[in-house]
């Protein structure tokens, strides 16, 4: 039998010392590399990127609330509105919501939903399809009826929010100078885009922190709205419907492409209409075409024709080479300058310079911009505006065109006396019709409403632009003009008629043209009809062009309140009284 040897106590006792010591200082190593990583990970997001869990936390407790902003609005000088934000509801809805209540099971909620969108109902429904989606537009800016209607649905997950849509109450007749904005609000066109800023304005915001039942237990900041301005025009409503009218009617009846008519107020140099046909209805943008959203008065320039011999009388004047009382021989009605002809539809013989004017004589024009030179010529022509901007600081101005080369031939500055080789714009020549109404004083022009008289620059000779002003009233009164007269006013004006040109020359098409001032004793304001293209076999300014200016100058003055300055030829009639005659 086998003897178990006894274990020696003694060296197990001392071994179990050794033992307990690395597992004490193991498990204290654990705990402080657990402990270490810990402070060492919340030391990395508290110092080093504690953004993420602020944002976490700001995005379950922080809350905002806009605080929304009308649009201001667009008036005319007497206050009517031009453009208004009215408050709209828009449908939208949120795909997460549409798929926890089932809002897809029910198809025929969705059919009618698509019907008053005029939509496709797979394109409505595509919209929602993805649950993770929390936000998407069904449908912008909707009708009241249409919102009535989206509630009585009740699509879970289709909800309404109020936003703001712009009206334009004047629509067609004032859409060139307005513009139109988005659908976001913002200005894509007109005076809308050029005064964005000005009329969007800043919403306001409060910024709150929530807690977990919901309470408000901090408001962090409070940013208040910053309205937006109103813009307050110079345009008048009045003359500008009744301008539009007379344009459209004139357009349509001739058959011609486009016509333009600009207002301009004599004294201030405030645009009081600026009008275009074809125009367009910025509240229904169905039909909206690229050509009818130019605004032509100031973007289309044409060669003026005959509207501006009278600058050529001015420029004689100012130089010293003709005096009004002179006479001009421009026989045999035709001249002849390098090769070139230069001619009047018959030989006229001697004419005084009014009735160069009266007569719209070519040779006799000519003659007076040769004898007071091309430097006069371009100097007298730029102090009226030719070839600049007006100032009217409105989109898509054009410039004209007026060359100041150094060599210029004789043909070519007498072209130029009677308005070839250069253009301009139907503003660019109110405007100069507006310094000789105004004693040679050029007058910043503007669309918004001035107060008061601007100070002006005397940039023609007041005697000299008196006495071109009663020559054109001798043109309405004896001359070619005789179609613009308006019963009961004296009334200042040139016809015009040029042939628009086209690659090597000119075409058969025209453009026509009335320019004036009324009244002539104390000038209110400067008129300009553009017809561009007329059909058929009136294509004369006088023919055309001259009616519409007497038609809206008529109504034009009687609207403002003008007194008649011309009673001599006005039929008057005194109220009778019952009783009898003897």
């Amino acid at each position: 039998m086998a003897i178990t040897p006894k274990p020696n106590r003694r060296a197990t006792k001392k071994a179990q010392p050794h033992l307990s010591k690395a597992r004490f200082y193991f498990a204290m190593l654990v705990v402080l590399g657990v402990f270490g990583s810990l402070v060492a990970r919340a030391a990395y997001i508290q110092i080093i990127e504690p953004e993420r869990l602020i944002y976490e936390g700001d995005r379950r407790s922080l809350r905002a609330d806009a605080t929304t902003v009308q649009r201001g609005s667009i008036l005319d000088r007497n206050g009517r509105e031009l453009a208004v934000s009215v408050p709209v509801q828009t449908v939208w809805a949120d795909p997460k919501r549409v798929h926890e209540g089932n809002g897809l099971d029910n198809r025929e909620r969705w059919l009618a939903l698509a019907e008053v969108f005029r939509t496709d109902v797979n394109d409505l429904m595509s919209k929602v399809a993805d649950p993770t989606r929390r936000f998407v537009y069904l449908e912008r800016k909707v009708t009241p009826g249409v919102a009535d209607f989206v509630r009585q649905l009740g699509i879970p997950g289709v909800y309404l929010k109020t936003e703001s849509r712009r009206f334009y109450p004047a629509g067609e007749i004032a859409a060139h100078v307005v513009g139109f904005t988005d659908i976001d609000g913002l200005g894509i066109d007109g005076l809308e885009a050029i005064y964005n800023q000005v009329l969007t304005g800043v919403p306001g915001e409060r910024v709150y922190r929530k807690d977990a039942a919901g309470r408000v237990v901090e408001e962090i900041r409070v940013t208040e709205a910053q309205q937006p301005q109103q813009l307050t025009l110079s345009i008048d409503q009045r003359l500008q419907s009744l301008a539009y009218a007379e344009v459209k009617k004139a357009v349509r009846y001739h058959q011609a492409t486009s016509g333009s008519v600009v207002i301009l107020d004599v004294q201030t140099g405030e645009v009081l209409a600026m009008v275009n046909s074809p125009s367009y209805n910025p509240n229904n943008r169905s039909d909206m075409q690229p050509h009818k959203l130019r605004n032509r008065a100031i973007t289309d320039a044409y060669e003026p024709g005959s509207t501006v011999k009278p600058l050529a009388i001015l420029a004689g004047l100012e130089s010293g080479v003709i005096k009004a009382t002179d006479v001009i021989d421009t026989s045999p009605g035709w001249l002849r300058l390098g090769g070139r002809r230069v001619s009047d539809p018959r030989n006229r013989g001697e004419l005084t310079i009014t009735q160069i004017l009266e007569n719209s004589s070519n040779v006799g024009t000519a003659k007076v911009a040769l004898a007071a030179g091309i430097d006069t010529m371009l100097t007298t022509y730029a102090a009226v505006g030719f070839g600049n901007d007006t100032g009217v600081a409105m989109l898509g101005e054009s410039f004209g065109i007026l060359q100041n080369r150094q060599r210029w031939s004789d043909f070519e500055i007498a072209t130029l006396s009677y308005g070839y080789g250069m253009s301009a714009t139907t503003l660019q020549l109110a405007q100069m019709y507006a310094i000789i109404g105004n004693g040679g004083i050029r007058n910043p022009l503007t669309i918004q409403r001035r107060e008061g008289k601007p100070e002006g620059e005397q940039v023609i000779s007041k005697q000299s632009a008196d006495t071109v002003l009663a020559m054109l009233e001798s043109v309405v009164a004896n001359g070619s003009g005789s179609r613009a007269q308006v019963s009961g006013y004296r009334v200042a004006g040139k016809t015009g008629t040029s042939r628009k040109a086209i690659a090597g020359g000119y075409g058969d098409e025209y453009v026509t043209l009335f320019a004036g001032v009324a009244p002539v004793s104390n000038p209110r304001i400067a008129v300009v009809v553009t017809i561009n293209e007329p059909s058929g076999d009136e294509y004369y300014g006088s023919e055309v062009s001259a009616p519409v200016f007497a038609e809206i100058v008529s109504d034009a003055l009687r609207v403002m309140n003008v007194p008649p300055d011309n009673l001599a030829n006005t039929e008057l009639k005194a109220a009778g009284f019952g009783g009898s005659r003897d």
